[in-house]
C-alpha cells in the first residue's frame, strides 16, 4: 500500500516537522510503515524501494513513542486513505503456562520430561532443608 502525494498532503500536519540533514522525508517513511503493517513482514525484509530498513525502524519507533503513530493512524481513517484495523496483541511467553496434557505429555501419568529443577525433591534443597534442620535441632539444645 502506497498513499499518493495528494494523501500525503492531506495528513503531513499530523507528523514531525522535519529538521536537519534528514535521508528519507516522512512520505517514504509512511510508505514503508503502511508496507510493514500490511504485510506482517519484517523489518529486514522491508524492499530496498522504500529505503534502509533501520532508518524506517527507528524514525517509526521514535514516532510511536510519541504517540504520533496513534494520531496519524488516526487521521488516515478520518480522512478515508486507509481502512484498516490496527490491532496489537504481545504475549511474554515466559509468563504462559500450559498444563502438562495441553504440551502432549503422556496421559497415563508419566511425564515426558523430568521434575521440575526447582521444587522441593531435588537433592540440592533436601540436603540444604535436612542440614538447616540439623542446625536449627543443634542450636535449639537438641530439643
Amino acid at each position: 500500500m502506497n498513499i499518493t502525494s495528494e494523501q500525503f498532503e492531506r495528513i503531513a500536519p499530523y507528523l514531525p516537522r522535519q529538521r536537519g540533514n534528514v535521508s528519507m522525508g516522512n512520505h517514504q517513511v509512511v510508505n514503508a510503515i503502511l508496507y510493514v503493517t500490511e504485510n506482517g513482514c519484517k523489518w529486514r525484509a522491508l524492499p530496498k524501494s522504500y529505503g534502509k530498513w533501520h532508518t524506517v525502524y527507528v524514525r517509526m519507533n521514535r514516532w510511536s513513542k510519541a504517540g504520533v503513530l496513534q494520531r496519524l493512524f488516526e487521521a488516515l481513517q478520518v480522512e478515508g486513505v486507509i481502512q484498516i484495523k490496527m490491532e496489537s496483541l504481545c504475549l511474554d511467553s515466559t509468563t504462559v503456562k500450559v498444563h502438562p496434557d495441553g504440551t502432549g505429555a503422556l496421559k497415563n501419568g508419566e511425564q515426558s520430561i523430568g521434575r521440575s529443577r526447582g521444587g522441593l525433591t531435588t537433592k540440592i534443597h533436601v540436603v540444604a532443608a535436612s542440614d538447616r534442620a540439623a542446625v536449627a535441632f543443634s542450636l535449639s539444645g537438641g530439643k
